[in-house]
C-alpha cells in the first residue's frame, strides 16, 4: 500500500480535486445577481431614483464587456493567474461597496459608485472563463453534464449568499456585502492551488467512470438546492435553527471531496508498480486541442474527406472551417450561426437580468415587505433549469442526435409565459413567476456554453464565451437600465428623500409584455438555429455511436 501525499493535478484524484474547487468558485460567483439584496439600501443611501438605481446594475453588468480581457487571457496565461486577477478584482469592488453601504466611508460621487460595481461584475468574468475553459477541455467529452454543474452552482450561489446571510446576520445589506467581498477570494485561493489544464480520457472507460461522478456530484446539488428551498419556504426560524442551518449547508457543500478523497484511497490501495506506471502515463505531454476532438474525431474527419473531394471549398488558400470545427474569433463572427445565437441568448438573458435587476422593486410595488424570498427563489429555481437543461440535452444528442439549440427555444417560450404571469399581477403571481424566469434562465445559460463550443471548437473557446457574454451587459442596459427603468420613473411619484417610488400592479406591467415579445422572438430564432444545426448533431450523435459500439466490440 502507497504512502499518503496530496494527489497530483494529472492524478485522476487530483483532477478531480480540481474540479470540486471549481464547483466552489461558481458557488460563490454568482454574486453578480444579488444586487437586488442591498439595491434598496444604496437607493436610500444615496437617494437615487429607480433610473439611476437601474443604471447602477447597468454599471455592475458592464463589467462583463470586459470579460473579453479574461477571453483573450485564457488563451495565454495559466488558470491560477487568471483565478487571482479575478479574486483580487472582486475583492476591491465589492470590498468599497461594503465601506460605503455600513457606513465607514461617505457614500462616494455616483460614477466613482458605478466604476466599483463595474469592478465587481468584473471579477466574476475571470472566475467563470478560468473554471468553464479549464473543465470543458479536462472534460470534453461531458460538455454537458460539466456545463450543468458550473451554472447550476452559480444558479444556486445566490440562495447560499442570501440564505446564509439571512440566517446569520438577520438580511443586514453590510454583512451580506462583507460576505461576498470575504467568501470569494478565499474560495479562489483554494482552486488556484489545485485546478489545473491536463490532458482529457481517452478510453471508453475512463468516460464512463467520470460519467459517474458526475451523477454523484449532480445528486448532491441536488440535495442542496432542495435544502435551501426548503429553508425558504418553511417560514420565519429561530437563531438557533439558522445557525444549524448555515453549518449543515457548508457540510454538503464540501461533500463533493468524497469523490477525489475515494480515487485517493483506490490509489493507495494499488500496488507501486502500477501506480509509477499510470504517473508515467498521465504525465505524457500530449496536445490538449486536438482538431478531431472539437465534436469527435468521426466529425471532423468526415468533413476533411468532403473537403478534399469537393476541392472548391479551399478559398484563396485557405480552407474554411466548417460548422463543428474549430472557428477563430472572427471566422465565428462571420458565419449566420452566431449572429442567430447571439441574438437568441440576448432576447433570454436579457429579459431575465431585467427581472433579476428589478426584483426587490418589482416585490415592493406590489406589496411585499420581505423581497429577499424572490430573489432566493429565481437562484434555487434557475439552479434545476441549469443543471437539469445540461443533463437533457446531453442525453437526447446522445440517444437520437437532436439539436442543443431545441431546448433553448423551449425556455424562450415559457419565459414568455412567465412574464404575462407577471404582467396579470394576481395573486401568488410573481412566486410563480420568479420560478418560471428562473428555470428559463438558467436553461438558457447551461445549454448556450456546451452549443457554442460544438459549433465553434475549444481551440478559442474562451474569446467566443465571452463575445456571448457581451449580451449581459448589453441585456441589463436595454431591458433593465432603459425599459425598466423609463417605465417604472414615469409611473412613481417622487419621494421627500429626492428619490421616488411606485406601488402598484401598473409600475411594471408593460416592461413585462414587451419582454414577452422578445421572448417569442428569441424562440424563433432558436428553431432556426436547431434546423440549420440539425445536420451538425446527427453527426455527433453517429460518432458517439460507433464509437460505443467499437468499444463494446
Amino acid at each position: 500500500m502507497g504512502t499518503f501525499s496530496l494527489p497530483s493535478p494529472t492524478s485522476p484524484a487530483g483532477k478531480w480535486l480540481g474540479f470540486v474547487t471549481a464547483v466552489w468558485v461558481q458557488s460563490i460567483s454568482g454574486n453578480n445577481y444579488t444586487f437586488s439584496n442591498y439595491s434598496d439600501a444604496l437607493k436610500s443611501l444615496m437617494a437615487l431614483t429607480q433610473l439611476q438605481l437601474n443604471n447602477l446594475s447597468v454599471a455592475k453588468d458592464i463589467g462583463k464587456a470586459f470579460g473579453i480581457l479574461a477571453g483573450i487571457a485564457s488563451d495565454r496565461l495559466p488558470t491560477p493567474i487568471i483565478l487571482l486577477i479575478g479574486c483580487v478584482e472582486g475583492f476591491v469592488g465589492y470590498g468599497v461597496q461594503w465601506l460605503v453601504v455600513s457606513g465607514r466611508i461617505q457614500p462616494l460621487p455616483y460614477w466613482a459608485m458605478c466604476v466599483f460595481l463595474c469592478m465587481g461584475g468584473n471579477s466574476t468574468t475571470w472566475m467563470n472563463t478560468a473554471i468553464l475553459v479549464t473543465c470543458m477541455r479536462n472534460f470534453r467529452k461531458n460538455r454537458g453534464p460539466v456545463s450543468g454543474i458550473m451554472k447550476g452552482y452559480v444558479g444556486l450561489s445566490t440562495a447560499i449568499f442570501t440564505d446564509i446571510c439571512s440566517a446569520l446576520f438577520s438580511d443586514d445589506p453590510a454583512s451580506f456585502l462583507l460576505m461576498l467581498t470575504v467568501v470569494p477570494f478565499v474560495v479562489c485561493l483554494a482552486a488556484i492551488a489545485f485546478l489545473r489544464e491536463i490532458p482529457p480520457s481517452s478510453t471508453a472507460s475512463e468516460e464512463k467512470e467520470e460519467t459517474k461522478y458526475f451523477g454523484i456530484i449532480n445528486v448532491i446539488a441536488v440535495v442542496i438546492a432542495v435544502y435551501l428551498l426548503a429553508f425558504d419556504v418553511s417560514g420565519i426560524h429561530g437563531r438557533l435553527i439558522s445557525q444549524i442551518f448555515a453549518a449543515v449547508l457548508l457540510v454538503l457543500l464540501a461533500s463533493p471531496l468524497a469523490v477525489p478523497i475515494y480515487l485517493v484511497l483506490k490509489d493507495l490501495a494499488r500496488s507501486p508498480a502500477s501506480e509509477k506506471l499510470d504517473v508515467e502515463g498521465n504525465a505524457a505531454r500530449e496536445p490538449l486541442l486536438l482538431a478531431e476532438e472539437t465534436v469527435g474525431v468521426v466529425v471532423v474527419v468526415e468533413e476533411k474527406k468532403k473537403a478534399g473531394e469537393r476541392g472548391a471549398a479551399v478559398v484563396e488558400g485557405k480552407k474554411k472551417p466548417a460548422i463543428g470545427e474549430d472557428h477563430t474569433i472572427w471566422e465565428a463572427l462571420k458565419t449566420v450561426e452566431f449572429g442567430i445565437l447571439f441574438v437568441s441568448f440576448l432576447c433570454g438573458v436579457g429579459t431575465g437580468l431585467a427581472v433579476m435587476n428589478n426584483m426587490g422593486q418589482m416585490g415592493l410595488a406590489l406589496g411585499y415587505v420581505d423581497v429577499s424570498i424572490f430573489v432566493s427563489l429565481t437562484s434555487i429555481w434557475g439552479f434545476f433549469g441549469r443543471i437539469l437543461s445540461g443533463w437533457v440535452s446531453e442525453h437526447f444528442i446522445r440517444k437520437a442526435g437532436t439539436p442543443r439549440p431545441i431546448w433553448n427555444a423551449a425556455s424562450q417560450i415559457l419565459m414568455a409565459v412567465g412574464y404575462v404571469v407577471m404582467a396579470m399581477a394576481l395573486p401568488g403571481s410573481l412566486y410563480i413567476g420568479s420560478a418560471v424566469v428562473g428555470i428559463c434562465y438558467g436553461v438558457r445559460l447551461a445549454v448556450t456554453v456546451p452549443t457554442a463550443s460544438e459549433l465553434f471548437g475549444l481551440k478559442y473557446y474562451g474569446l467566443i464565451y465571452n463575445i456571448l457574454i457581451l449580451n449581459l451587459p448589453l441585456g441589463s442596459f436595454l431591458f433593465s437600465g432603459l425599459l425598466a427603468g423609463f417605465l417604472y420613473d414615469s409611473q412613481a411619484t417622487p419621494t421627500a428623500g429626492g428619490g421616488n417610488t411606485c406601488i402598484g400592479a401598473h409600475c411594471y406591467r408593460l416592461v413585462f409584455v414587451v419582454m414577452a415579445i422578445a421572448c417569442v422572438v428569441g424562440f424563433g430564432l432558436d428553431v432556426l438555429l436547431a434546423i440549420r444545426t440539425k445536420a451538425l448533431y446527427t453527426k455527433i450523435h453517429a460518432s458517439r455511436k460507433s464509437k460505443k459500439t467499437a468499444a463494446t466490440s
